[in-house]
């Protein structure tokens, strides 16, 4: 049993800032890959990030370096540093840990980016 509890989110103007953070009870945490999902209602969820336990990051092909993953193994959180933000990444995003059966997620939290 995983629990995933994300933060940070809220309403932000076009070209803002945002940091989201999970927080995730998985005891082994430290090697397990985790992402960070997307979802606009209507629309498929879109992966945003993933980073493995050796910091490889990987990420979907709209972030264009605005974005940055990051973990911290000894907190067991994986945050998302989200700049230059757009009215297009509004969305309810999601942490999950890469690979689990069954695949774990938290409540979400809403990134809203308007003016």
């Amino acid at each position: 049993q995983v629990q995933l509890v994300e933060s940070g989110g809220g309403l932000v103007q076009p070209g803002g800032s945002l940091s989201l953070s999970c927080s995730a009870s998985a005891d082994n945490f430290e090697i397990l890959p985790m992402n960070w999902y997307r979802q606009v209602p209507g629309k498929h969820q879109e992966l945003v990030a993933t980073i493995f336990f050796n910091n490889v990051t990987l990420y979907g092909s709209f972030v264009r370096d605005r974005f940055t993953i990051s973990r911290d193994n000894t907190q067991r959180t994986v945050s998302l540093q989200m700049n230059n933000l757009e009215p297009a990444n509004t969305a309810v995003y999601y942490c999950n840990p890469m690979g689990t059966v069954p695949p774990y997620w938290g409540q979400g939290v809403q990134v809203t980016v308007s003016s």
